[in-house]
């Protein structure tokens, strides 16, 4: 089974064509090292969350990362369910779920996971400065799969669902967005889900037709790459171009 995550879903919804060449093809790009120095900060950041729940010690992380502990304890001051105790709901750091759909293995990884008898919350730590606007993450792969996947994994019904990102990088004080959920929301990405997976399937297997999307080829600097290369006749300088493309952000 293909195993799928919200950032696959989100290129393939996005940009067929570099879905293929990251994912299919596994042509890397060039690493960014700008993108690297967030990421790193980023998944330090979710370490900490994660020791911090299992109730590992942080005071060498802390002492050392001046701007880690700031960025926690900030966090801590806006966020009441970091002070539901284990005896009030469960809790459960960095979960992982599967949900197999078709020939496909949907995968979330879940930054905490609170549960109580008669609601679920899904908490995710978002390490860049400036949410995006509202109604542009409630459309991310990531806000509808990660509700879908607990719903459909658990006994609880899509209204007893909430997701809640919280953007904790500082100066800043952390903000945050709560998206609920509803059995029509539900349904909606149900339908949604199948149909990018019979694209999907329809495209692996006519291996070269992976094609640049009607709504994004205007905006897409990657369709208009695409559009210059394939009118090129030298495989090497075609090679040397898709290589130099920059990763488009989700």
């Amino acid at each position: 089974m293909l195993r799928l995550s919200q950032r696959h879903l989100n290129l393939l919804e996005t940009c067929p064509p570099k879905f293929k060449q990251l994912y299919i093809s596994q042509d890397n790009l060039v690493p960014n090292p700008e993108n690297e120095e967030r990421q790193v900060w980023g998944s330090q950041f979710h370490l900490l969350m994660q020791q911090r729940e299992l109730g590992l010690p942080l005071d060498s992380i802390l002492t050392t990362e001046k701007e880690l502990a700031a960025s926690l304890e900030a966090l801590i001051k806006e966020v009441p369910e970091l002070s539901i105790s284990p005896a009030q709901a469960n809790r459960a750091a960095e979960h992982y779920r599967t949900l197999g759909v078709n020939d496909y293995l949907l995968s979330v990884i879940y930054d905490l996971v609170i549960t109580q008898e008669d609601r679920a919350q899904i908490l995710d730590w978002k390490t860049y400065l400036k949410p995006r606007e509202q109604e542009r993450l409630a459309r991310d792969w990531q806000t509808r799969l990660y509700l879908y996947v607990l719903a459909e994994t658990s006994d609880y019904a899509p209204e007893q669902i909430s997701m809640t990102y919280w953007f904790v990088k500082l100066p800043k004080k952390p903000q945050s967005y709560t998206f609920t959920y509803s059995s029509q929301q539900h349904q909606q990405t149900k339908v949604d889900l199948q149909e990018l997976l019979n694209n999907l399937d329809n495209w692996l297997h006519n291996y070269n037709e992976f094609p640049c999307l009607v709504t994004c080829k205007a905006k897409c600097d990657y369709a208009q790459e695409l559009s210059q290369l394939n009118s090129e006749s030298n495989g090497d300088r075609l090679e040397e171009k898709i290589q130099a493309i920059p990763e488009v952000v989700i």
